[in-house]
């Protein structure tokens, strides 16, 4: 079967779903096309922990997420989501890291975020759960979490009564502006958009597109806060510190025996949590990448049996009243994803260099929170909108700059 459509958008993560929302409902394309062979919102969509924040250290990224913050609010207006303002705190037991991050605090604020220093005796009052060796803090306002697979939901209906539609299949190749599916339908469209998560390079590649990325292993576990150490009030609290973990003699002999000494030396920093649910949930979500593992994304994931028990033993360190469970380790669940980014983990949001072929690619582990504005970004170049000021620097054009290139190492990539 042959099939005409205005835009083809392949995938239908957030990603994708958000485009065809801003194409179809804001703009009033008639015939928008999503290609998935999965259900939507699936893939990666469903795995994350549904955070969004404006904390960010460079103003691309400040006001990309600024952006999709004022979208997220606007629809909050239209459905429910549960959109929260409960922040993030970042803590920290070094007096010289919170020094730093007074200047933090200066300088984003500078770019178009909002953010307030704790010290020590304002942060045992207002977070009495926190150890009391944290000498201080760093609370982001304009930060929380919502129902992202509501939101994604919605959007997608929204978007199926504006003229959407969605078809679940495999693209097999690209050819010119047809896309085939491997059901034997083709599509022939003036516009692509490639939304597909992890497998976003694969999908270039057939259109001879070379997108610069990489994908690294990335879990969460959800644990049942039995005992209720955790208020369910509590923002997404991150440890800032590296550290090192509490393990036996016993227990190390063993981890060595497992192969496992990367668990017995310094460990990273930003292990980090948050309430699940609502008020009556006992759930936590909780994470820390120490893996550092880039892969080809395959499925299922690779497992790692030990980190419910890492990642709370962590916690510990900032959280005291957790350790109750090390010895005796509630119950819990494990998924995650595939962080997939650039280099200095900014997006890639636009045309792609091949006449007809857009992207919406690399967004890493901010995918639900930057997904209004970068999806909103998308639609404008694809419908030939004005574009915000912001927008160059998601360019895939971008690693055609030296003086770019000559600064990525030094572009800090704000990743948790």
């Amino acid at each position: 079967m042959n099939r005409v459509a205005d835009i083809v958008v392949i995938g239908a993560g957030i990603a994708g779903v958000s485009a065809a929302y801003q194409l179809t409902v804001v703009h009033g394309v008639d015939d928008v096309i999503i290609v998935d062979p999965r259900p939507p919102l699936t893939l990666t969509s469903d795995k994350s922990t549904e955070c969004y924040r404006n904390w960010w250290p460079n103003k691309p990224m400040v006001d990309l997420m600024n952006r999709s913050i004022d979208i997220f609010e606007a629809l909050a207006g239209e459905t429910e989501f549960g959109l929260n303002k409960k922040g993030y705190l970042f803590v920290t037991a070094s007096h010289e890291k919170f020094e730093e991050m007074g200047g933090q605090v200066c300088q984003i604020a500078d770019l178009g975020a909002d953010a307030r220093r704790l010290g020590a005796d304002d942060l045992r009052a207002e977070y009495p759960f926190i150890t009391n060796d944290a000498v201080g803090g760093v609370k982001v306002e304009r930060a929380g979490w919502f129902r992202a697979q509501d939101l994604g939901r919605w959007m997608l209906d929204r978007a199926r009564r504006a003229g959407g539609s969605l078809v679940r299949a495999t693209v097999t190749a690209i050819e010119g502006r047809t896309v085939v599916l491997s059901d034997g339908t083709t599509i022939t469209t003036p516009n692509i958009v490639i939304a597909a998560g992890p497998l976003s390079h694969q999908v270039a590649a057939m259109a001879g597109v070379e997108l610069p990325l990489f994908s690294e292993l990335h879990l969460k576990v959800a644990f049942k806060d039995h005992l209720g150490v955790i208020p369910r009030e509590a923002p997404m609290t991150i440890w800032s510190d590296t550290q090192r973990l509490d393990w036996s003699p016993e227990e190390r002999t063993e981890l060595l025996a497992l192969g496992r000494d990367e668990l017995l030396g310094e460990m990273p920093v930003y292990c980090h949590f948050r309430p699940e649910g609502g008020t009556d949930s006992p759930y936590v979500l909780a994470l820390w990448e120490y893996h550092g593992a880039v892969l080809e994304p395959t499925w299922p994931l690779p497992e790692d049996p030990l980190y419910p028990e890492v990642v709370i033993r962590g916690l510990t360190t900032m959280v005291p009243g957790l350790e109750a469970y090390v010895n005796r380790l509630p119950e819990s669940s494990v998924d995650g994803g595939y962080y997939t980014k650039t280099a200095e983990n900014r997006p890639l949001i636009g045309p792609s260099g091949v006449d007809g072929i857009h992207l919406l690619a690399g967004l890493s582990g901010f995918g639900v929170m930057v997904s209004a504005g970068a999806a909103d970004l998308l639609a404008r170049h694809v419908v030939g909108a004005d574009l915000p000021d912001y927008a160059r620097p998601f360019l895939l054009e971008r690693y055609d700059d030296p003086g770019y290139l000559a600064d990525l190492e030094s572009v800090a990539s704000g990743q948790l």
